[in-house]
């Protein structure tokens, strides 16, 4: 199943929408919820109904059926009760610590670094990127990502999976030249980690078919900078897997329905593969050339994101933002 999420005038969450398979038409589902946040409090409930409408769409059997305007969409959840964002990728970890001058953490391999970001404002898959400052330097992180049910405190990564009801992409923005002063206060981001953005539409795991297995998904996120190729990274290179993130997220605290776990960039040690982020990009310049010959994001600069299944269709749509001076 695949849903989404239409921009409103004066409806912050905006209106529910069942999206194609193959993502040409959808039909509005707002007689079994309002949006999407609505699905999430209810699953058990309105799943079935909004499946027998998928079911419905996808045979040419809605007469309320529209085509698909991807510009139309706002992110699946425009706001969230919960976003927690991994690094479950140690070849990203290894590469930014090391761009920072930052020591490894001693248990790399075994626990997962996270953050909770701000959930309460994220922005379109087309919604321009806002730039207060260039010192700042803005760098898009591609990543994939996992809304989940309500999940109990607690819960063991044997479970944790039995609780992921959606699966998302996201542009994770990042400020690079915050971060630093801001880690040194010992008290994690803020400033640093502004809105986030996805892509329009939200699928359940069973779209990815065997795509999905072990809490990862075993496909290449597409990555283009200013229209150029930037990276197709394997996001099946997780070290650590959705189940022990959701765990990891859930060992003191129950986790409410809604809420969206971050993988972290994606990232492969294959160098060929190129990158998710402009942080690691600049890193590989250093090792291999002795200095960053990349910049970080300036006005006009664009970024695309996008991840296909192996017969080349588009899962999720399109992130395609552009940088502006806010």
């Amino acid at each position: 199943m695949k849903l989404g999420t239409l921009k409103h005038p004066s409806l912050r969450d905006g209106e529910l929408v069942v999206v194609s398979r193959d993502n040409r038409q959808a039909v509005r589902a707002t007689h079994i919820a309002p949006n999407l946040r609505s699905v999430m409090d209810n699953w058990s409930e309105l799943a079935p109904q909004l499946e027998a409408l998928y079911d419905s769409l996808n045979s040419d059997q809605c007469e309320e059926a529209f085509q698909v305007n991807q510009k139309d969409f706002h992110a699946p959840l425009p706001r969230a009760y919960g976003w927690m964002d991994g690094s479950a990728f140690i070849q990203h970890v290894k590469l930014v610590r090391q761009a920072r001058k930052a020591p490894l953490p001693e248990k790399l391999l075994t626990l997962p670094l996270m953050y909770q970001g701000g959930s309460d404002v994220f922005l379109a898959p087309d919604e321009d990127i806002p730039q207060v400052d260039f010192s700042h330097g803005t760098d898009f992180e591609g990543e994939v990502g996992v809304i989940v049910d309500d999940v109990p405190l607690g819960v063991s990564a044997e479970q944790a999976l039995d609780y992921v009801r959606l699966i998302v992409i996201i542009n994770d923005v990042s400020l690079r030249g915050l971060i630093p002063e801001e880690l040194a206060q010992g008290f994690g981001f803020l400033q640093s980690k502004p809105s986030s953005a996805f892509a329009p539409f939200a699928v359940t795991p069973d779209e990815l078919g065997d795509a999905w297995r072990d809490g990862r998904i075993h496909l290449p996120l597409l990555v283009d900078y200013n229209q150029a190729f930037f990276g197709n990274a394997d996001a099946g290179h997780m070290h650590f897997s959705f189940a022990e993130l959701i765990a990891h997220a859930a060992k003191t605290r129950r986790l409410c329905a809604g809420t969206i776990i971050g993988s972290g960039t994606v990232s492969n040690e294959d160098t060929s593969r190129g990158s998710s982020c402009l942080a690691e990009k600049r890193m590989l310049e250093i090792i291999h050339e002795g200095s960053a010959s990349t910049p970080f994001m300036k006005v006009g600069d664009r970024i695309r994101m996008e991840m296909k299944d192996v017969n080349g269709q588009s899962i999720f749509g399109v992130i395609d933002q552009e940088v502006v001076q806010y």
